[in-house]
């Protein structure tokens, strides 16, 4: 019995080995690319890792509002995807949207993989990462974009024309919010709030082999118990701007 499962977790690693390789061959590729066939340069983006309750969702639907205030008229739309990333990836890899609720951004074991692709729940992760990944290179290429989670920062860590954010916040500020938005008791968001941040923490580690919260993979950490929303989001447009600048002067 112990060898089968030091076998299934063996077979577990290297799916995830597998998947980190797919998407440093996918930044490599789009990089040679650029050098080859001259595409036109992409257009600015900016990635949010957040907290549970630390606003992300306010925050980066207000940034959006102040970009697209300072584009000329006609200019492409600033748009935000957050919860709708899972959905933008099932619809350019023509995968049914009803999996966007068996996707949480968690780790998911081997076991569990096999599980759901053998019962037709979901594919395995080792399937819908990299495709994940795909689509938040394709977004990021193509500019003005607000990526929120789903390791958008550390899938686009090598692109010069992304903007890396980290929001930050007190558990009891980030407890009350998500009792707030989810109408819970407050012992119910602790356990929300507990669980998505390890959740997360453990996506990140497995199919990134990073931290979440190393603040030197980010241009900018902020504490948004010490801000309003619309002054956070303000504070990251200016950011933002200036590295966009900086990057294309020259000066990076």
């Amino acid at each position: 019995m112990q060898a089968d499962h030091a076998n299934d977790y063996f077979t577990d690693e290297t799916q995830l080995e597998e998947c980190h390789s797919y998407i440093l061959s996918q930044l490599k590729a789009r990089e040679e690319s650029s050098v080859i066939h001259g595409l036109p340069p992409p257009g600015p983006a900016i990635t949010i890792s957040h907290q549970t309750g630390s606003g992300e969702h306010e925050v980066a639907t207000l940034l959006a509002k102040i970009l697209q205030s300072a584009e000329p008229k006609g200019a492409v739309q600033w748009t935000v995807f957050d919860r709708n990333l899972v959905e933008k990836m099932l619809e350019e890899h023509h995968l049914p949207q009803s999996l966007a609720k068996f996707m949480p951004e968690d780790r998911r074991s081997y076991l569990e993989d096999v599980r759901d692709e053998l019962i037709g729940l979901r594919p395995p992760s080792w399937v819908l990462v990299p495709e994940i990944t795909e689509t938040v290179l394709h977004l990021a290429d193509a500019g003005h974009v607000i990526l929120v989670g789903r390791g958008a920062n550390f899938i686009t860590a090598r692109l010069p024309n992304v903007f890396h954010v980290r929001l930050i916040a007190s558990l009891p500020k980030r407890i009350a919010q998500a009792q707030k938005q989810n109408h819970l008791t407050p012992e119910e968001a602790a356990k929300v709030v507990t669980k998505n941040d390890r959740g997360r923490g453990r996506y990140v580690k497995s199919h990134f082999h990073l931290s979440v919260d190393n603040d030197l993979l980010y241009h900018l950490v902020l504490n948004t118990d010490r801000f309003p929303r619309q002054d956070a989001a303000q504070l990251i447009a200016d950011g933002a701007r200036q590295c966009f600048k900086s990057g294309a002067d020259g000066k990076k």
